[in-house]
């Protein structure tokens, strides 16, 4: 049976997971207390022992705006540690599924971005996440990296959850409109990679996995209220104002357009986006 170790599974998209690889293999769940990624010899040593045929690696330092004041440690998690993965998965003759973002970009170009645009990060974090995408590339490791954007889900910490919070507890919400991109729901993210192992023939490199559309943040947070007010879950429904990015500074900058082009993934895969509203309301469904 196909060995499959996966990181980070007390995480949202490592929860989601933990419960869609399982038809594919033997899935050996890992924690920080099992797989620490800040620990170089943890790693190791749970490689060794498990011996996996497939990685998958959701684990991640996400903090983007602490990244700011910890970019070592930033850098050790999403960088050093892939580089480490991969070096075991190339020892172990392993396909390493590894997860980047968006913030590789830095917002400017007109369209959607796709896999083989010029990167430049504005931010530790995407920075970081730019450069465990380099070491895994380099490796000569049979991976897939999949580049996600704007994850939320019913657990763990999001703008989703975030915003039905905010909606109990103010009157009023101001949001930031002026950026762009496709909010994902980790779940979807979960079910598309099983789909892409089931359907896996050697495919490599670079791939881009969003939900299909574009919103602000701004329109997804009016989306959230009206659907969740609809379906009960919350009591009011408070407008939402709309901000400018430098009307709301924060430590590490944003890339105005997060737009991913999935064209590839279509084209590998068979796999097709569904749309953001249609996630949004499958979530909130459950």
């Amino acid at each position: 049976m196909t060995r499959i170790l996966l990181t980070g599974i007390h995480g949202q998209l490592g929860w989601e997971l933990m419960r869609t690889l399982p038809p594919l293999g033997e899935v050996i769940g890992c924690d920080r207390q099992a797989l620490d990624l800040a620990r170089p010899e943890s790693l190791r040593a749970a490689l060794e022992t498990h011996r996996p045929d497939i990685i998958v690696n959701p684990a991640a330092y996400t903090a983007v705006d602490q990244a700011e004041r910890e970019p070592e440690r930033a850098m050790a998690i999403n960088a050093t540690a892939p580089a480490l993965l991969a070096e075991e998965a190339r020892r172990l003759g392993a396909l390493l599924i590894h997860y980047s973002t968006d913030y590789v970009f830095d917002g400017t170009k007109a369209g959607a971005y796709v896999e083989t645009d010029a990167t430049c990060p504005l931010n530790v974090y995407g920075a970081s996440k730019h450069a465990g995408e380099q070491a895994i590339m380099a490796s000569g490791c049979r991976h897939l990296i999949f580049r996600v954007s704007w994850l939320y889900g019913r657990r763990g910490k999001n703008f989703l959850l975030t915003m039905l919070r905010l909606a109990q507890e103010r009157d009023e919400l101001a949001v930031v409109a002026d950026q762009i991109g496709a909010p994902t729901w980790s779940r979807m993210i979960a079910e598309t990679t099983a789909l892409a192992l089931a359907r896996y023939r050697g495919q490599q490199g670079l791939y881009h996995l969003t939900a299909a559309g574009e919103t602000s943040w701004h329109g997804f947070a009016e989306r959230i209220l009206s659907l969740a007010y609809a379906r009960g879950l919350i009591g009011k429904c408070p407008p939402v104002r709309r901000l400018a990015s430098a009307d709301y500074p924060t430590a590490a900058r944003r890339p105005a357009n997060s737009r991913l082009d999935c064209t590839r993934l279509r084209e590998d895969f068979g796999l097709v986006p569904v749309p953001w509203e249609t996630q949004l309301e499958l979530c909130l469904a459950m």
